[in-house]
């Protein structure tokens, strides 16, 4: 079964506040097996445009990662991310061949 990911590219405008969607989001990651592949970190743009901070995320299947993101923990935890920071999040199904 293919993994599933999300794919966040994010410029955070107030880091001090971004810090508690941080904190709120460790529980529904925990609780859905989130594993953090890139978060932030050195990187060079060779095509096209981005943000500044790009996010990669695994979780065991594609059905786990789109319950994550619907859960009410993350619902709340999105909620203090949204005024401090503007991004492009999609949720991908990986590669399985």
């Amino acid at each position: 079964m293919a993994k599933g990911y999300w794919v966040a590219h994010v410029d955070v405008h107030d880091m001090e506040r971004y810090k508690d969607y941080i904190a709120a989001n460790a529980a529904p990651f925990a609780e859905y097996g989130a594993k953090f592949l890139v978060r932030g970190g050195a990187k060079e743009v060779r095509e096209g445009t981005t943000r500044a901070r790009t996010v990669v995320i695994e979780f065991k299947d594609y059905a786990t990662a789109k319950a994550c993101y619907d859960s009410l923990a993350y619902t709340e935890a999105k909620a203090l991310r949204d005024p401090v920071s503007t991004g492009d999040m999609e949720i991908v199904e990986g590669y399985d061949g």
